[in-house]
């Protein structure tokens, strides 16, 4: 602990949070540090306010914080203005004690009646000190006193401490108990029945639970206490009640086992605190106390549970959505499979998980019964397939397929559930309802009309076709073309999506334009979604923006932001362009932002699902799917509404190996002196053991950390069976650590709630939640990727929902993956040994399966859980063979000349290329859809060498500076009927390619700085 000293002010400087704090002596010392400059600790930074501003600052004896964005240069953080009276008492303890949060608590009055938010300052203090019991008062008044206390705080900022008070004391169901007690005093019926459930699930002999049962079950008229209560007026009842609440909330309040209370904190007594949130003045006084969801219908409850998602408060969310589900009675299916969905985010399976296969229930169930009622299969002719915008020449066996409506779980949520191999069509399936209704959907008015679509849409597959022929000079015949060589000029190829910005997709794809042939391929970007802001650009970027170098590789960057909500008008600017393969970048990843309905009207005849949403889109109006044999095992076709299209060397595109900005792995770790702090590129995982400061737990604080193994994705994909797996290692490998990312941060407390259930019954004196840390999101993509290298020695990958771009990450990183490949070429034996009971089929879990395939780490590949288990034991006991895993891992990423398979981004842009030319192909030849492979010939299995490289690279270059447009070189003035490489909503005509008006003459030079 330092102390600075300066007239009037006592400066001190407070681990672990390095935040100075400052006491005044005196109002008149606040104002002159208000008003004038601070300097000590090499620290001047000066703070002007006017003379009233500081008065009254001062006068309300509060807190008051002061933010910078250089917090180094900035000496005052937090402001404590206290009176001058307690300045003697605290002046003699500043010097002795590190305590000063502590002391100061003392010394600040608050009216704790009505004052949320320093209820929530104080419960907050007395959490991070570990004294719960008094914690959990003080942040229950900060739940009630949420409404009077406006925006200063959410609610889950309070809410989520109180429970963790509660569980860090192993009295989680007294937890409950209190909170159900505490809705049913205020009337809050619904909220107290599904707190009452929940305690009851945990512990069905818990007192207080059958006590609060018995009592909320009876009914008025009923014996209360043995009470004869016929006689009595309903108002007599409810106090009755009340008083029984209470009791029973007051016998569960963690707060009361307190030894000593701090009354000059607390204000008002408790009996009062207590009774301003009652229901106790009869009928009138009870609605307008008690929760407005009361009088609420299950829909009006699910619309406010959607507002609280949308604003990221994903526990309240959660239990509006089932709240409203409960309230429906399961009708509200959305309402349902939504409550699901944010618990699985959050990671609240329920006690040891059986809150999770319940859910899985839930959606398996709902999804079979609308697949049931809503899917219908028609027998195609021409003009059912021109309806719905499919190629005539499809083979369609199953039929047209066609939804009523759209199933109540989303594509997007599909990807993280474990469902059997019986259930797993049943994501194909919701992918179809999404599909087959987008295009109406996107009709959709506000006040719930659908404007009528025009008749020439969907475009005619065909005619597309016969147009393209005639343009080339080709004569079609039946399935053949003239002349079936080379085509005549390069193919005219579509990217559509809205994160053409800093998002994972650009992360991974963006080198991909720079190694395009512009002789095979012309690239067009049509961009639906902003740019990032030059503050983010400039700051969390340092200064790398992704679009602009998308803008500078490809021929014409197409921003079609003003079509946001007119998939007609896009479709029809696409189609205008004469796009000959349209590729989609969202799927179904960003609803709400991506271009709804766009590829349902057939705006091109060739249309190819890649990269972002790796499943299905249940659109019979898309061709293909890129993927690979490993990932998309053609006896899993039945499950894609899509044909294949393999690539080799893995499907992802990845540019880590070509991306300057990427930092190459090494084999050795810069060592790390003692008492450092972390920094990116020093340290071994071991030595940076996730950034804890007590890695181990105090009972092995003198231990070293043995091995870390790591997962960076977010909670959606982690499940109970995969938490249980990566319990089972960390007790297998001494002093091992497990580093988690917080991702939803809201979520830790379940995890650990789940961590110390599962451990209670297989090793109850192993502190495991001790070894498991959690890590912020990293806003940097290449801090978050060295961050890899310094903290994770092993990935042990989700299951089924696979890390994508976290994988790549932690491979570029030198961090070996272990991943489950269940489904793959699994033998009855491997089934029987390893006790299979599910082998996944998804697309998003076989992601890491085959890249280890491709890196040459197929041992890594696991068959089923225990294998997964036994693989990662392993490499954390056994030096040698992790040594040996990882070097070769590390050998590919800085392999050159050529780059190895996996990295080579150019010889991956080269097998794409082939991939969408034998698409054109075949259309043109008039033949269906059909699985397509990519084989590379002798020269290109050798790998690109950094030669080749430059040379591609250039050769795209010259492309775009030299481009040939109607016979003349675009460096030569041309006006503004001349195709451009631009086209924006800068104020022009979205039917004009460039900027400029009308006739406009233009030079390359002004189109570029456009």
């Amino acid at each position: 602990m330092e102390i600075y000293k300066v007239p009037g002010i006592f400066v001190q400087w407070s681990p672990p949070c390095g935040l100075p704090t400052v006491v005044l002596a005196s109002t008149r010392e606040a104002m002159r540090l208000l008003r004038g400059i601070v300097d000590a600790s090499a620290g001047r930074r000066t703070i002007r306010c006017t003379m009233k501003q500081a008065t009254a600052i001062c006068h309300q004896n509060a807190f008051l914080r002061i933010c910078h964005r250089r917090p180094d240069r900035l000496l005052v953080l937090l402001l404590f203005l206290l009176r001058p009276s307690a300045l003697a008492r605290f002046s003699v303890a500043v010097a002795s004690s590190e305590d000063v949060p502590e002391q100061l608590s003392e010394y600040i009055p608050f009216d704790a009646s009505t004052d949320g938010h320093a209820n929530l300052r104080e419960g907050s203090r007395l959490f991070q000190l570990k004294r719960y019991n008094e914690a959990s008062a003080f942040l229950w008044r900060a739940v009630l006193l949420k409404e009077r206390a406006g925006d200063q705080y959410t609610v889950d900022e309070a809410f989520t401490p109180f429970l963790q008070c509660y569980l860090l004391e192993n009295k989680i169901v007294d937890g409950l108990v209190f909170i159900s007690a505490e809705s049913f005093s205020r009337g809050q019926n619904q909220m107290g029945e599904m707190y009452l459930k929940q305690a009851l699930e945990r512990d069905a002999r818990h007192e207080g639970a059958i006590r609060l049962k018995e009592l909320m079950h009876v009914g008025v008229g009923a014996a209360i206490d043995g009470r004869d209560t016929g006689l009595e007026s309903e108002l007599v009842q409810t106090q009755r009640r009340l008083t029984k609440l209470g009791q029973i909330r007051d016998s569960v309040d963690l707060s009361k086992s307190r030894s000593k209370r701090k009354k000059t904190t607390l204000g008002n007594s408790d009996d009062a605190f207590w009774e301003q949130f009652k229901e106790n003045n009869g009928a009138a006084k009870a609605k307008q106390e008690n929760d407005d969801m009361v009088d609420k219908s299950p829909e009006d409850i699910y619309n406010i549970a959607t507002y609280y998602f949308n604003n990221k408060n994903l526990t309240y969310a959660s239990e509006l959505f089932e709240l409203s589900c409960q309230k429906s009675n399961a009708k509200l299916s959305p309402a349902c499979t939504n409550a699901v969905y944010l618990r699985t985010n959050l990671c609240d399976w329920g006690e040891e998980g059986k809150g999770f296969e319940k859910d899985m229930d839930i959606i398996v169930q709902i999804t079979k019964a609308e697949t049931e009622m809503y899917r219908f299969v028609t027998i195609a002719n021409e003009e059912l397939k021109r309806q719905n915008g499919l190629n005539d020449k499809m083979d369609l066996e199953e039929g047209v397929i066609q939804w009523k409506r759209a199933t109540s779980v989303h594509p997007h949520m599909m990807l993280g559930y474990p469902l059997d191999n019986k259930d797993v069509i049943l994501k194909r399936h919701v992918a179809e309802s999404m599909a087959s209704l987008d295009e109406i959907r996107a009709r959709l008015d506000d006040d719930g009309t659908i404007r009528d679509r025009p008749n020439d849409l969907p475009y005619n597959v065909e005619e597309m076709r016969r147009k393209f022929a005639k343009r080339h000079g080709m004569q079609l015949g039946e399935g053949k073309r003239s002349n079936s060589s080379v085509l005549p000029e390069p193919i005219r190829v579509g990217f559509v999506g809205c994160g053409f910005n800093s998002k994972a997709v650009m992360y991974l794809s963006q080198d991909m334009f720079r190694f395009f042939d512009p002789s095979v391929v012309e690239v067009h970007i049509f961009s639906s979604g902003a740019p990032d802001h030059p503050l983010f650009i400039n700051g969390a970027m340092r200064g790398v923006d992704w679009r602009q170098r998308v803008i500078d590789n490809v021929d014409y960057f197409h921003d079609v932001r003003q079509f946001k909500e007119d998939h007609i008008g896009l479709a029809r600017f696409i189609h205008e362009k004469e796009i000959q393969i349209l590729i989609e970048w969202d799927g179904y990843a960003r609803q709400g932002e991506r271009a709804s309905g766009l590829m349902a009207l057939r705006p091109c005849p060739v249309q190819i699902l890649h990269q972002e949403f790796l499943m299905t889109s249940g659109a019979q109006y898309i061709d293909y799917i890129i993927t690979d044999k490993v990932v998309s095992p053609l006896r899993l076709d039945h499950l894609y509404t899509e044909k294949f299209l393999y690539l080799p060397n893995h499907f992802f595109s990845k540019g880590h190996a070509v991306q300057k900005e990427v930092t190459p792995p090494s084999f050795d770790y810069v060592p790390k002196a003692n008492g450092t702090q972390f920094q990116l590129g020093i340290g071994s995982p071991q030595e940076n053991a996730c950034l804890a400061s007590n890695p181990l737990g105090s009972k092995a604080a003198e231990m070293e950390v043995s091995f870390v193994y790591c997962n960076f994705n977010k909670f959606l994909k982690h499940n109970p069976e995969t938490m249980r797996s990566w319990i089972r290692i960390l007790q297998r490998v001494p002093n091992s650590l497990l580093c988690l990312l917080e991702n939803p941060k809201e979520g830790i407390p379940n995890l650990r709630k789940f961590v110390t259930e599962v451990t209670a019954r297989t090793d109850p004196e192993m502190d495991l939640n001790a070894r498991i840390h959690f890590l912020p999101w990293e806003q940097n993509p290449f801090d978050h990727q060295r961050r890899s290298h310094a903290l994770c020695n092993v990935m042990l990958d989700s299951h089924p929902y696979n890390g994508h771009t976290t994988a790549q990450d932690a491979l570029y990183a030198g961090v070996p993956i272990v991943s489950r490949s269940d489904g793959d070429d699994t033998s009855i034996a491997l089934i029987t040994m390893y006790s299979i009971n599910r082998t996944y089929q998804d697309m998003s879990s076989r992601v890491s399966t085959s890249a280890n395939k491709v890196l040459g780490l197929a041992e890594l590949n696991a068959k089923g859980v225990n294998h997964y288990e036994d693989i990662a034991i392993r490499l954390g006991t056994d030096g040698p063979w992790f040594n040996s895993i990882r070097t070769k891992l590390i050998k590919t990423c800085l392999q050159r000349n050529p780059l190895h398979a996996y990295w080579d981004v150019p010889r991956y842009v080269k097998n794409f290329e082939r991939g969408l030319s034998l698409a054109w192909e075949a259309f043109m030849d008039g033949r269906p859809p059909h699985h397509i492979e990519v084989l590379e010939d002798g020269e290109d299995i050798n790998g690109t060498s950094d030669v080749e490289l430059i040379a591609r690279e250039f050769k795209r270059k010259e492309r775009k500076t030299n481009r040939v447009v109607d016979g003349r070189s675009m460096n030569k003035t041309s006006t503004t009927k001349d195709r451009c490489w631009y086209s924006g909503d800068l104020g022009s005509d979205v039917s004009t390619c460039c900027h400029a008006a009308e006739g406009q003459r233009v030079t390359w030079n002004n189109i570029k700085t456009a």
